[in-house]
């Protein structure tokens, strides 16, 4: 009889590996590094930036004893299934475990996905592929450029302003945009304009409620656009409108089609979160990534119940329109269906989808945090 293989998966979180080892046949056992498992160490700068700018990693102290325990279990392995997030922390982290580990290139492989239920689990392990070091080589820059710039901005920050500040690569650069423009606003040298506005009201119809009021803004005088620049001025105009007539010369109807909002990026998912219900950036992607990973709801487990949440693309799968379809149809009506789905102009195909109900029926499900 053959032995049976062993399959070692690594995710990045417990919560993730319990959502999908329910989804994997006794052949497979998966374990989570935790995040992730290599760094530069912090005591120094640990970038050679006259040798190409090489990194120096090395296995962050809290994570040696969990290293020692993926060892063991790789070793009994007949293949390593990398399965962390899809974006380029989760490909770096992949490609960590592999140099931490000293996993071949024939035994590790990589899977993807962008919403955690079972048809796309069983997918993506029917279709492994290999670590994309252009995505790796992406997040080791970013990592590179924050060690970079914090390591040397950092202690600057202490001698001038507080100790323990740290200055980071992005917010560096904004801190920068805000005092040149909080320059400018200083700099700025106002203007006195005027403004003149009337509360009309139309002449009663045969009823007493049929008199409409409205505003109106000056615009032209004597057809003519002007500017009023000081109170006398406006004060002469406003005697000379009040001696006036006044008639309605055009009445323009129009109407107005609100579309539906776009989907959820991380950016939008964080504005809704922050002015609905006024959740920090950083509450919204922690609730975010708990949905995703997997909810327990009781008898059925661990459940992902959204897709990946970190993406600025507005594409969304032909599969997923389907269901979306279907689900208006059958909830709503035909009326509610537009004849074709809708598109936006900034759909980058290619790119991991829009943050969306990963199981459509569930939408009515309610949740206690």
């Amino acid at each position: 009889m053959a032995k049976a293989k062993k399959n070692m998966v690594i995710v990045e979180s417990p919560a993730k590996a319990k959502t999908i080892g329910k989804y994997l046949g006794s052949s497979f056992f998966v374990c989570s590094s935790m995040g992730h498992v290599r760094d530069l160490p912090e005591k120094k700068l640990s970038v050679d930036i006259e040798n190409n700018f090489t990194p120096e990693y090395k296995i962050i102290p809290s994570r040696k004893k969990l290293i020692s325990e993926l060892l063991a279990g790789a070793k009994k392995a007949d293949a390593i299934y990398l399965a962390s997030d899809l974006d380029r922390e989760g490909e770096a982290i992949a490609w960590h475990l592999t140099q931490a580990l000293g996993i071949p290139d024939e035994k590790a492989k990589r899977v993807t996905f962008n919403e955690i239920t079972k048809d796309a689990i069983l997918e993506a392990f029917n279709h492994p592929s290999s670590i994309n070091m252009a995505k790796v080589n992406a997040q080791q820059a970013r990592r590179i450029l924050d060690r970079i710039v914090g390591y040397q901005i950092s202690p600057l920050l202490w001698k001038k302003i507080s100790k323990g500040l740290s200055a980071g690569r992005v917010q560096s650069v904004a801190v920068r945009l805000i005092v040149e423009r909080e320059r400018e606003i200083r700099d700025f040298k106002p203007q006195e304009y005027w403004k003149i506005t009337a509360e009309l009201k139309t002449i009663a119809g045969e009823k007493p409620g049929d008199a409409k009021t409205f505003k109106a803004i000056l615009q032209k005088l004597n057809n003519e656009t002007i500017e009023i620049k000081n109170e006398p001025q406006a004060t002469d105009i406003v005697s000379e409108l009040q001696k006036a007539g006044y008639s309605v010369a055009n009445v323009k109807k129009q109407t107005k089609r609100n579309n539906a909002p776009p989907p959820f990026t991380t950016s939008l998912l964080q504005q809704q979160a922050s002015t609905r219900l006024q959740f920090t950036a950083k509450k919204t992607m922690l609730i975010a990534q708990q949905l995703y990973e997997g909810i327990d709801l009781g008898r059925e487990g661990a459940v992902g119940l959204i897709t990946y949440m970190r993406t600025d693309s507005f594409h969304i799968s032909e599969q997923a329109i389907t269901s979306c379809r279907k689900l208006i149809a059958e909830s709503y009506g035909n009326n509610y269906l537009p004849e074709k789905p809708n598109l936006h102009a900034s759909d980058k195909k290619g790119t991991q989808a829009l943050t969306r109900p990963s199981v459509l029926r569930r939408l009515n499900t309610h949740l206690n945090p």
